[in-house]
């Protein structure tokens, strides 16, 4: 038995209950959001945010039921009461907190206007081709990521 185990059994159980957040819904949903070289946004006040986790794309408002999702390449969306702002992002977590916050902790995340369709079409191509002609399990799987994360961004693109 390891030592998480062991020491998951020699705490008192405690009754764990899963519910809507309700304190602080008055305030609006907090976003912080960040990658390990900057804070994108930091305990901000926004209307909406629109993630793509692994269980499927998903939208967050204030209230919203406690969870923590893992993020898959996509799109993060943020609506403010000025606008909204796209980010493309390569994974992460994002965690949705019983006080209307969420934190957001991206590998990397981009402006998605900031992205070349050209340069995104060209570098899934030649990722494409890396990923036929790999000779290695090793290569085909670091080739098959790069694909995924291309197409991924290859189609928020259009969607802008």
């Amino acid at each position: 038995m390891n030592f998480l185990a062991r020491s998951v059994r020699a705490v008192r159980p405690v009754r764990m209950v899963r519910s809507y957040a309700t304190e602080a819904a008055s305030a609006g949903l907090r976003l912080t959001f960040a990658v390990p070289h900057q804070t994108i946004f930091k305990d901000v006040s926004v209307t909406q945010v629109n993630i793509a986790a692994v269980s499927g794309d998903m939208g967050i408002l204030a209230s919203h039921v406690p969870s923590i999702e893992q993020l898959r390449p996509g799109v993060i969306e943020v609506i403010e009461a000025a606008g909204s702002k796209k980010f493309f992002v390569s994974g992460g977590f994002a965690t949705m907190n019983p006080d209307s916050s969420l934190n957001i902790n991206a590998v990397e995340a981009f402006p998605v206007e900031e992205f070349s369709a050209e340069t995104v079409r060209h570098n899934l191509a030649e990722a494409q081709r890396q990923s036929n002609s790999a000779s290695t399990e090793e290569e085909k799987l670091a080739a098959k990521i790069e694909v995924e994360v291309l197409e991924s961004l290859q189609a928020a693109i259009s969607a802008k």
